[in-house]
């Protein structure tokens, strides 16, 4: 699996209070009002915990989209919720491509519930998942 430099979200990123990613990528021109990029093929996309959470009880991720680079008015598209049992590096949220109804920017929100200690995440989209549909 491998990572676009253009296409990261976050790299590594600690997540010990509620945040959004620290990129925001630009999906699609917005001239001519074409932004979709959920069409056709899926385009994949990585969620994965790159350090054992700790502290927590859950954390909520959520792929967002807004039409200005500053996320005036933020559109959540998808958002899985996963405890903390299962918040260890390695695991992968079921978010496993980019959702329809792109407006033009994309970002991940997160929002633990609880008080995180640490843990961090590492997302963006990627040329394939490593898993199998039957692994999610």
């Amino acid at each position: 699996m491998r990572l676009d430099s253009q296409a990261i979200f976050s790299d590594a990123q600690k997540i010990t209070a509620a945040a959004v990613s620290t990129n925001v990528v630009k999906m699609a021109s917005t001239e001519n009002g074409l932004t979709e990029v959920a069409f056709g093929a899926p385009v994949p996309l990585l969620i994965q915990v790159v350090e054992d959470f700790a502290g927590l009880t859950s954390l909520k991720v959520e792929v967002q989209t807004s039409a200005t680079e500053n996320f005036a008015s933020p559109k959540t598209l998808v958002a899985a919720e996963a405890v903390l049992a299962e918040l260890k590096a390695g695991f992968k949220f079921p978010i496993i491509q980019l959702p329809k109804g792109n407006l033009g920017y994309m970002r991940i929100k997160y929002t633990p519930t609880g008080s995180a200690t640490a843990g961090a995440i590492t997302a963006g989209v990627v040329d394939a998942v490593d898993n199998s549909y039957q692994d999610m």
